[in-house]
């Protein structure tokens, strides 16, 4: 008792009714931070010392060592590409819709370079105006 008072001794709590809304934030935030990437596809680059900034929807055509072709359009998942035809057909299409598209070639090292030599050409045909080659940045010394 204090003067005269009955005093009531209080537990230490931890609020917690906001913590729900804190996870829901940070799981929104990670969310629309994650970049997600439409084409998958394992190559192994050549190394290059340039660097060169490129659109972020740019256009993906991937080139295994085997040979086989993906294309993403910059906004869908990549997919196979049978044959040169049917990769000028596409390239095409994606050209009427957006003629100033930027497309990367994603080539193997270890792949012929007629392969990439064909792609571009098919590229330069379809009057891309665009066309960057992806290469893993070696460090200058």
């Amino acid at each position: 008792m204090i003067f005269g008072y009955k005093t009531k001794k209080l537990k230490a709590v931890i609020p917690t009714a906001s913590m729900a809304d804190i996870a829901f934030l940070l799981i929104v935030f990670f969310i629309y931070s994650t970049t997600f990437s439409v084409d998958r596809t394992t190559v192994f680059l050549p190394s290059s010392t340039v660097r060169k900034l490129v659109e972020k929807n740019a256009a993906i055509i991937a080139i295994t060592k085997d040979g086989q072709m993906r294309l993403s359009d910059g906004i869908h998942e990549s997919v196979p590409v049978m044959s040169y035809s049917e990769l000028n057909d596409k390239v095409e299409n994606i050209v009427t819709r957006n003629p100033f598209k930027e497309f990367i070639i994603k080539c193997d090292r270890f792949s012929p370079y007629k392969n990439f030599g064909r792609i571009y050409q098919i590229l330069v045909d379809n009057k891309v105006r665009n066309i960057a080659i992806l290469t893993e940045q070696k460090i200058k010394k």
